[in-house]
C-alpha cells in the first residue's frame, strides 16, 4: 500500500474532466487487502474518504477534498472456479480493457459497454449502461467491505436493487466494492443488439447477435464520434461521459408532460418505456431548450462537446465553478422551456448544482 501526506496532490490529475483541488492526503490499494486495511485505517481515525477508481464519474469542487483520498487500484480478472461462464474481475481493473480481454478470449456478453472509461469498481454502483445494455444484466454479484459492520461480503445481483443508472450502493459510502462477479457467454457472440442506431451501424436486425469482436468495433466507431472514447489531444473526451441522466416521467404525469412538450416544439417526442413511466432523451430536450453541440459557458473555458451535447466539457484551463456554471444554466434552461428537470450522473464532491 503506497502512501503519500508530503505533498497534496490535486483531484484533476485523477479524474477525466481534469477538475478538482488537493486531496489532504493519498493512499494507493494495490490489493483488496489493502483497499480493506486503508479503509479501515482512516475510518477508525475519524478521517473523511473519497475512494478514487477510474475518476471518469466524478466532479470535484475547486477546494479540492479534506480528507483521505484511497486509489483503488487492485487489477485483473480471471475466470471463476466454480462456474463455467462467469469471470471474477478486481474493482481497480480498467474497464475497458477487461471487455477488450473478454473479447479477445472469444468471451462475450459485455462488448456493447465498450469504450466506457472508468473502473469495475464503479460499475455495479452506477448501474453502467450503453447502446441497450446495462452491466445488471451481467453482474452475478459484488464482494464488498461493509464498513459499518467492518466485514467482507457478497452481495448476490438481487440483493443490489439495480436500476436506470442506479443501485443500492449509489449515494452511500458503506459498501467498499472490492471484486465484482460476471456471467459472460462462451459461444463469443454478442448480448442480443437492441440498440437501433448499432443495429443499424452493423446491419442487423434488433435482437441479432454477432461476433463479439464485431459488436465492440461498431461500439467504439460509434463512441468516437460522439467523443465518448478518451484521447487526452480532444477535448471533447475531457468530459464526465453523460452529464445528466435521461429523466424518467412518472406514469401519472407522462400524458401532460408530453403534450406540453409537443406544443412547444412542435414535434413528436422521443420516449421509451421505463419502470413506473416513460423515459425522455435528455440529450433531445437539451437541444431543443436552445444549448447546441459546442454551446459555450464562462470565458468559453467550458462547453458542452461538439459532437454530443449531452456532455459537459472542459477545454483546457477551466475550474470546476465554471463546469457547474454551464450545468446550471442547461438544467434550468430545460426546465423553463419543458418543465422537466434534468439530474446529474456524476458523484458530485464537495460541490453542488
Amino acid at each position: 500500500m503506497d502512501t503519500r501526506t508530503s505533498e497534496l496532490p490535486k483531484l484533476s490529475a485523477y479524474t477525466t474532466l481534469r477538475l478538482g483541488g488537493p486531496a489532504r492526503r493519498f493512499v494507493s490499494a494495490v490489493t483488496s487487502e489493502d483497499l480493506v486495511a486503508a479503509v479501515r485505517e482512516a475510518d477508525a481515525a475519524g478521517e473523511p474518504v473519497l475512494l478514487l477508481g477510474g475518476g471518469s464519474n466524478l466532479v470535484v469542487g475547486d477546494a479540492g477534498f479534506d480528507g483521505t483520498l484511497v486509489e483503488v487500484a487492485n487489477t485483473g480478472w480471471r475466470r471463476a472456479g466454480d462456474r463455467a461462464g462467469h469471470v471474477d474481475v478486481e474493482a481497480g481493473q480498467n474497464w475497458d480493457a477487461f471487455v477488450a480481454g473478454l473479447v479477445d478470449a472469444g468471451l462475450g456478453g459485455l462488448e456493447c459497454l465498450s469504450g466506457i472509461p472508468g473502473s469495475v469498481g464503479a460499475t455495479p454502483i452506477q448501474n453502467v449502461g450503453a447502446y441497450g445494455c446495462e452491466v445488471a444484466e451481467s453482474i452475478v454479484s459484488v464482494e464488498l467491505y461493509d464498513r459499518g459492520t467492518r466485514e467482507v461480503r457478497t452481495l448476490k445481483a438481487d440483493e443490489l436493487g439495480f436500476a436506470y443508472r442506479t443501485s443500492v450502493l449509489k449515494g452511500t459510502d458503506t459498501g467498499v466494492v472490492l471484486s465484482v462477479r460476471f456471467e459472460v457467454r462462451e459461444d463469443g457472440l454478442s448480448a442480443p443488439i437492441r440498440y437501433a442506431e448499432l443495429a443499424r451501424t452493423l446491419g442487423v436486425e434488433i435482437g441479432a447477435r454477432v461476433p463479439a469482436a464485431e459488436a465492440r468495433e461498431a461500439v467504439l466507431k460509434l463512441r468516437r464520434g460522439k467523443g465518448m472514447v478518451l484521447d487526452p489531444a480532444d477535448h471533447d473526451t475531457w468530459s464526465a461521459g453523460s452529464f445528466f441522466t435521461n429523466p424518467i416521467v412518472p406514469s401519472t404525469e407522462a400524458e401532460a408532460v408530453l403534450a406540453r412538450i409537443t406544443g412547444v416544439v412542435g414535434a413528436e417526442v422521443p420516449q421509451y418505456p421505463a419502470d413506473g413511466g416513460v423515459k425522455l432523451s435528455a440529450a433531445w430536450l437539451i437541444e431543443r431548450a436552445g444549448f447546441g453541440k459546442g454551446y459555450p459557458g464562462p470565458g468559453n473555458r467550458v462547453s458542452l462537446s461538439t459532437k454530443h451535447t449531452l456532455a459537459l466539457t472542459n477545454r483546457g484551463d477551466a475550474t470546476t465553478e465554471d463546469l457547474l456554471a454551464l450545468a446550471r444554466e442547461v438544467r434550468d434552461g430545460v426546465e423553463q422551456r419543458f418543465g422537466v428537470r434534468l439530474h446529474p450522473e456524476p458523484l458530485l464532491i464537495n460541490c453542488v448544482i
